[in-house]
């Protein structure tokens, strides 16, 4: 009888501890400060109340309050770190990468909700962080972000804070950069332009992985998002490149490549990842949906359904902890399959326990799938 996905993967995590501590992992630019809202829908006391449970129930009251009013009560759940940059690096550090951050979390000094991040990161803060509420439900999430801030990542402040031989260096040492959250970063296309021609050319040794999330371009004009993904191609030319989406994301970027929408079926949504990558001349493509994940590279497609659960504790960097997860698998040189399972079990832990896996904890969580 074969042995199932999760237990061969736990036998090639079981020995990464010191390989992981070895690889060094670049990743920036953004930074938020997350607050985690639930709405109330019927107040019983001071210290009681019924959770909204659903999108739908939200929107309904909206709608109902057109041309009247409506009054929401919002109850904070945590503040915490947040932006895809963040939320992602703190998951590979949780796993014992080495890992320098570069973004927008405090200026002059690291705002307070990055303290313990930088305990485990070697951070490098050029601007202030933006702002983000996100009101979570039991099947999605409202993210209402204040991005004024974003402005200042760009290259001239980015050199200002990091001389360029000193990113140069940076880049050289990394086994893994990602560059993550373009839609909200205006400038991340200019950045990547001069990574291109300043940065990638100088570099020695074997290509490193560079991973890509766009993070919900449907606010980018069709032709903005046709330039990224061209700028994303050429990177391949330095790097093993990877582009990560959830399933809204997958689409977009199918409808500007051509390509028709898949269902949510495991099998289709592999075979839409293969049709992206036929188009990008990338080396892999990876797509999370809630349910489930989907990858191509040279070698194929594959599927790896996930640890699913109705009653998350958090769903507000989900995704960011699956794109560590994957990685994590793509720096270790496991396969597909195996990589998208490191990837759907760093998320399943992340919701369940509103925490990031340490190695550990991800051997613990496999024993269990």
């Amino acid at each position: 009888m074969p042995r199932k996905l999760s237990q061969l993967v736990l036998e090639q995590v079981s020995t990464a501890r010191n390989r992981l501590a070895k690889a060094k992992v670049l990743v920036g630019l953004d930074g938020f400060v997350d607050t985690i809202i639930h709405v109330v829908a019927q107040r019983e006391s001071a210290a009681k109340y019924t959770r909204m449970a659903t999108m739908s129930e939200f929107s309904r009251k909206v709608a109902a309050a057109a041309g009247l009013s409506a009054n929401f009560e919002f109850v904070t759940q945590m503040v915490k770190l947040g932006g895809n940059g963040p939320i992602m690096a703190n998951a590979l550090a949780s796993y014992g990468n080495e890992v320098t951050y570069v973004g927008n979390l405090g200026s002059p000094t690291v705002h307070p909700v990055f303290a313990d991040f930088t305990k485990s990161a070697n951070v490098i803060s050029i601007a202030e962080p933006g702002y983000t509420d996100a009101i979570e439900f039991e099947d999605g999430k409202l993210m209402c972000g204040k991005h004024d801030s974003l402005r200042e990542v760009n290259w001239n402040n980015l050199i200002k804070h990091i001389p360029e031989e000193n990113l140069i260096a940076l880049f050289e040492q990394a086994s893994l950069i990602a560059l993550v959250n373009w839609t909200m970063l205006p400038f991340m296309g200019a950045i990547w332009q001069k990574i291109q021609s300043r940065i990638a050319p100088k570099l020695t040794g074997e290509k490193r992985w560079l991973f890509f999330d766009l993070a919900d371009p449907a606010k980018r004009t069709r032709e903005d998002i046709a330039e990224a993904l061209r700028l994303i191609g050429k990177f391949q030319k330095h790097f093993r490149v990877i582009l990560g989406l959830n399933m809204q994301e997958s689409r977009q970027i199918g409808e500007v490549l051509g390509i028709a929408a898949p269902d949510d079926s495991p099998d289709q949504v592999q075979t839409h990842a293969l049709h992206i990558l036929e188009r990008l001349p990338i080396d892999t493509v990876v797509i999370h949906p809630v349910a489930f994940a989907a990858a191509a590279d040279a070698t194929g497609c594959a599927h790896v359904m996930g640890p699913y659960t109705p009653k998350p504790k958090i769903t507000t960097g989900a995704g960011d902890h699956f794109n560590a997860g994957f990685c994590i698998g793509r720096m270790l040189g496991c396969d597909l399959a195996s990589s998208l399972q490191i990837g759907v079990a760093t998320s399943g832990y992340y919701v369940r326990q509103a925490k990031s896996p340490r190695l550990d904890d991800l051997k613990k969580f496999l024993q269990t799938l």
